[in-house]
């Protein structure tokens, strides 16, 4: 087993461990809300999982970087580059809605190698090494369920107007200055739905929707899915094509309509 596979394994773990933890406050009235600069929801459970996390890796990595949504950077020396988001989809966790996921990617000399993202509630993750495919598993409760593994693969639909696309606000396009061209991509493809944050690029790289796009995000919410998305057979880049975990966006696709969507969205 190399860096890379044992990064991997590691991950695997640390995600369901961090991830139960912040499932233990799912649908309390004790998460603690608070509001950041950005007027983004933390909860206790945010902070308390991403401290599982670091506590982890620091024990088992203790060279390695971690830059993680709750707390500074902290900084190493091995190459490898953890990125943490506890909870992405806090508003849906902070509502009792079941599509947050727990997510986990890893650089390696600044080329993206590892993703993971688990869904406590759902009980669903998925995971992926470079040249190593993706994989996803449901009724994962905790590592010993990790038997019930699958091949993850994205959709084989030919074209935009037979696919099926998802999106996160769609305010936050209106705040890029890009909600006339969003509006054409819907008009183009078959159906829109608003299955959001990671759970709708899950939904992607295991072929039950055909596209992704997120207006905004940070780096902790696209280094886990450059890996996925690649390994699952799609395209992973920013909403102007370039590929890269360090853009401001995200859109995932099974790659068949990807350069139909960037066209779509620069018109």
């Amino acid at each position: 087993m190399n860096e890379v596979t044992e990064r991997l394994e590691l991950a695997v773990r640390l995600a369901i461990e961090a991830g139960q933890h912040s499932l233990s406050y799912f649908k309390s009235r004790d998460l603690g809300i608070e509001f950041k600069e950005d007027k983004s929801p933390v909860t206790k459970a945010d902070r308390e999982s991403e401290d599982v996390l670091r506590k982890r890796i620091v024990a088992n990595c203790p060279d390695d970087t971690i830059i993680g949504e709750e707390y500074q950077d902290k900084m190493g020396t091995s190459g490898f580059r953890w990125y943490l988001d506890p909870i992405d989809g806090t508003e849906a966790f902070i509502r009792g809605i079941p599509l947050f996921g727990t997510m986990i990617g890893i650089e390696q000399d600044n080329e993206p190698i590892v993703g993971v993202i688990f869904f406590p509630a759902l009980q669903e993750i998925i995971f992926a090494a470079k040249n190593h495919g993706a994989k996803f598993g449901i009724n994962i409760k905790d590592t010993s369920d990790l038997v019930n593994i699958y091949e993850a693969k994205v959709s084989q639909v030919p074209i935009l107007s037979e696919a099926t696309l998802a999106s996160t606000d769609i305010c936050d396009f209106q705040v890029i200055n890009k909600l006339p061209n969003f509006l054409k991509v819907i008009e183009n493809t078959k159906q829109y739905r608003g299955w959001s944050d990671c759970y709708g690029h899950y939904l992607v790289a295991t072929g039950r929707i055909d596209a992704m796009i997120d207006p905004i995000m940070n780096v902790w919410d696209t280094a886990p899915l450059l890996p996925i998305i690649e390994e699952a057979g799609g395209i992973y880049s920013d909403i102007h094509g370039k590929v890269s975990i360090h853009s401001d966006s995200a859109l995932s696709s099974n790659g068949l309509i990807h350069q139909a969507l960037l066209n779509s969205l620069k018109s």
